[in-house]
């Protein structure tokens, strides 16, 4: 049976309340939890590109916590509360990952736990597996 582990990036706690897992660790794979951008303290970008930024090296803190880097991403899952976000995001998409791309799935949602967000992300991480070359 493969042993199955939290996985806490040291530089985004959890909320003393927190009643999931950043990312579970199995085997080689990382099951990531959604991720955004809103810091601790409640803040976080206003647009949707800097807000996915964000939520991308909180993402890649999680991974390089499990000695991975972004090109081990091998499923992304986008959410935005407005679709016409889509090129922006894209955008910064194009700008953090390639030449191969993770698979991925962008789509709409009516909200978010806080009502400020923009954008969220969950992704799917094979440590043994890398998209660039590492």
């Amino acid at each position: 049976m493969i042993k199955v582990r939290p996985v806490i990036a040291p530089s985004d706690p959890l909320p003393a309340a927190a009643s999931w897992s950043p990312a579970l660790r199995i085997g080689e794979e990382l099951i990531v939890s959604g991720v955004h951008a809103r810091q601790a303290n409640g803040m976080m970008p206003a647009d949707a590109a800097a807000q996915f930024d964000a939520a991308l090296d909180k993402l890649e803190a999680l991974i390089f916590a499990e000695g991975g880097t972004r090109d081990n991403v091998v499923k992304l899952t986008v959410y935005l509360s407005d679709i016409a976000d889509k090129d922006a995001v894209n955008a910064v998409r194009a700008r953090r990952f390639g030449p191969i791309y993770p698979c991925s799935t962008l789509l709409a949602v009516s909200g978010f736990a806080f009502p400020e967000l923009k954008v969220e992300v969950d992704a799917i991480v094979r440590l043994d597996a890398t998209l660039n070359g590492g």
